[in-house]
Order: C-alpha cells, then structure tokens, then sequence
C-alpha cells in the first residue's frame, strides 16, 4: 500500500447565490455534480475531492463571475459537450498554466473551467 501523498488540507465548501436555484441546481448535476443536500432556499452539490458547492437562492441578486472556477480532465471533450448541450460557453483560450473556457450557468453566473495539470492522478 502507498502513502498518501494528497495534503493534509482542502477546502470544504464554497458558495454561489443564484436567482434560479433549481435551474442552477440541475445544471450541476448535468455536468457531473453530485447532488448531497436540497432545501427550500439552499442546495449543496459534491465536486470530485469532497469539495461542497452550496447554491443558495437570491432572487434580488445579480449573477457574477464565481469566485471558484472548475477544472477537468479533458477540456476539449468538456467544451464540446456543454456546446453540444446548449450551454452558454466562450472559445476555449490557450494560457500559460492552463487553457479554459467560461460557462454561464441559467442562472447568470460565469464559471471559468480550467484544463487539469496535475502530474499524477493516482496520487490525489
């Protein structure tokens, strides 16, 4: 058996108000989110690594750039597959670190979504 190699710490949970919290809510769980809690005016989904995303309704709110982006194993085949699903999303940029593209979700808010760069995937 190996040794963990994954750091000791990670985040928990982030937030992103939307107007449209079961619009925001089925989108995430069209691009692969894991559904954990629903109540009237919140709901938390799960990302790969245990991270929470927590949708909290605001209807008088305006949507924003999050202050999270996601990242993917494959942003090509991703990119393909949210133009293919009729989602909102810009050309894919070549960066320095990381290429990525931006989707806006129904309920207004752009997510960056980053190609991946971790070397090994076994040990995360």
């Amino acid at each position: 058996m190996s040794e963990d190699k994954r750091p000791d710490v990670w985040i928990g949970h982030v937030r992103m108000t939307t107007p449209s919290l079961e619009a925001s809510e089925t989108f995430m769980k069209e691009i692969g989110l894991r559904s954990i809690f629903r109540g009237d005016e919140i709901a938390v989904m799960e990302l790969r690594g245990g991270t929470h995303i927590v949708l909290a309704q605001d209807e008088g709110g305006k949507p924003d750039k999050t202050s999270f982006d996601f990242m993917v194993e494959d942003l090509d085949a991703t990119h393909a597959q949210y133009v293919e699903r009729g989602y909102s999303v810009s050309d894919i940029e070549e960066g320095r670190i990381h290429s990525s593209f931006v989707v806006t979700e129904p309920g207004g808010n752009q997510i960056v979504v980053n190609s991946s760069h971790v070397p090994d995937h076994s040990l995360v």
